[in-house]
């Protein structure tokens, strides 16, 4: 989802892109060069997947497949999306580039927390356990990002908290179709290539094998 240009303080915009710049240089530190295609992939699956979005006040309801990208890619999801956020801020004027900072912080740092949460299960050779936890980042993942913008609108001013709330309750149904689009997925790789599933970067960016 994207904040639009001027609904935000400077002050978060700030702490923003202080956050996301920090996001960034952390997954290219950690990036793995064997997953530089997935990674573009994922960047093209979110740029294609968001281009159909519905405004909802300063922000704006789409898909985002951020809970997939958490998945395969770890900390490599914040310069991923951000490739992503930045295109369509350039070519669309989606968001802005006042709050790409924003905008990628709370898209990306959902992806990573639902890596953490999830991989594991994820990685399991039973197929049903892999695909319940990969719905379950592709939806948490959803949920988070909806509270990181709520956080956002929040903080920039009371004004902003009944829109705030109204991100929430709208991304809902976002919640339970991001949930199957990333089982489903999960399941089709386990089936053509589970070595994506197996090789998940590990928090110190060197692969985890089951």
């Amino acid at each position: 989802m994207h904040v639009v240009d001027g609904a935000l303080s400077n002050e978060v915009v700030i702490a923003g892109g202080v956050l996301a710049a920090t996001g960034i240089g952390w997954g290219l530190r950690k990036m793995d060069m064997e997953k530089i295609p997935a990674a573009g992939m994922l960047t093209a699956t979110f740029f294609v997947a968001s281009l159909i979005h519905v405004p909802i006040g300063p922000s704006s309801v789409h898909l985002i497949m951020n809970g997939l990208a958490g998945l395969l890619l770890g900390w490599m999801a914040f310069p991923a999306l951000f490739v992503g956020l930045l295109l369509q801020a350039i070519f669309f004027g989606y968001g802005g580039i006042t709050v790409l900072g924003v905008n990628t912080v709370a898209i990306a740092l959902p992806a990573v927390v639902m890596h953490y949460i999830c991989r594991n299960g994820v990685k399991s050779t039973q197929k049903k356990v892999a695909v319940l936890w990969a719905a379950v980042a592709g939806g948490g993942a959803i949920f988070t990002t909806a509270l990181v913008v709520t956080l956002a609108l929040a903080l920039t001013g009371e004004e902003f908290i009944p829109a705030a709330k109204l991100v929430v309750l709208a991304h809902i149904p976002v919640i339970l179709i991001e949930g199957f689009l990333c089982g489903s997925a999960v399941a089709l790789i386990h089936r053509v290539k589970p070595e994506l599933l197996r090789d998940t970067p590990s928090a110190d960016g060197s692969p985890v094998h089951a």
